[in-house]
């Protein structure tokens, strides 16, 4: 009898301890993001439904009956471009489904994201300013940045915007050029093509609803300063508006964490690196950019 209860005893540990590790929940509780991504089977990603040809609206598209994707996020049927792609290879890389999260830009740069959603590609630029909330991945791509004004407006250089007003998106890169901020932009001198001229900033949540905007007819400001691969397709979708000169900086695109995520991202970071570059080495990224820009963007200019 004694051997019995000494058998029953050592079960009722054992159990207790195995609930203890797993929660009482039958999982083993995640002790990173990526495990956390992993037992959830999919991962979120923040990204703008307004941005094309980076990211937007498959109008077409169909919610999957049989995704993991949360009721308040949209699924890779939902969502179209070259980061929603990007996106997606990410997912394949680390076995789960890809799921899209569109919070307001500022949100997102802003770190201390409460875990509502695990990483940006949303074509997201490293900034001095921004790596003192979050982490930034190798970056996947390269862009150059342009200003676009109305096609009537007689604006045939920088000079000539002086005392004009310009729109750009709030919390962008574009709005710290614009305003001379370029401590906080921490790009280096050799990715800086121009000043900025002196002119009145007109922030919009997006630098995308500073075209729609101008093809809406607004006359508050002449231009709007931007990705060249938004200008181009601005044009293509024939808004009236033209590019104006060279592009004034590049920028570095990567994905970026959450510093303050209550797990660690680390092994998420690494794996994303890890898939980066396979995708440098084997042209996918290329293919990517020229499927959506019509060039390769993925090469460093430096």
């Amino acid at each position: 009898m004694k051997r019995l209860y000494n058998i029953l005893a050592v079960g009722i540990v054992a159990v207790l301890v195995l609930a203890a590790c797993t929660g009482g929940g039958g999982e083993a509780k995640p002790e990173t993001l990526l495990d956390a991504i992993k037992q959830r089977g999919y991962i979120l990603v923040s990204t703008d439904p307004n941005y094309e040809p980076q990211s937007f609206l498959n109008t077409d598209g169909k919610r999957p009956a049989d995704t993991k994707c949360p009721a308040d996020a949209l699924t890779t049927a939902e969502m179209q471009g070259f980061d929603v792609e990007v996106a997606m290879e990410v997912g394949k890389g680390l076995g789960v489904e890809t799921c899209f999260a569109t919070p307001d830009w500022d949100l997102i740069t802003a770190g201390s994201w409460a875990d509502k959603w695990d990483v940006s590609i949303g074509s997201m630029t490293i900034t001095t300013n921004r790596q003192k909330v979050l982490d930034f991945s190798v970056p996947y791509y390269y862009a150059p940045a342009v200003i676009a004004v109305r096609a009537d407006a007689g604006i045939t250089s920088l000079e000539d915007l002086n005392g004009q007003a310009l729109c750009v998106g709030s919390a962008t890169t574009y709005e710290q050029w614009l305003s001379g901020d370029f401590e906080g932009l921490g790009l280096p001198e050799s990715s800086i093509y121009a000043q900025p001229p002196q002119v009145t900033i007109v922030p919009l949540p997006t630098d995308q609803e500073c075209a729609q905007a101008i093809a809406a007819g607004r006359q508050d400001f002449v231009g709007y300063v931007t990705s060249m691969t938004v200008v181009n397709a601005n044009i293509a979708a024939g808004f009236p508006v033209v590019q104006l000169g060279s592009p004034v900086y590049s920028e570095e695109l990567a994905a970026a964490f959450d510093k303050s995520s209550s797990l660690p991202t680390d092994s998420l970071r690494e794996e994303v690196n890890k898939i980066f570059t396979a995708m440098h080495s084997d042209g996918r990224l290329s293919q990517l950019s020229i499927k959506w820009f019509g060039e390769d963007l993925t090469q460093s200019p430096k």
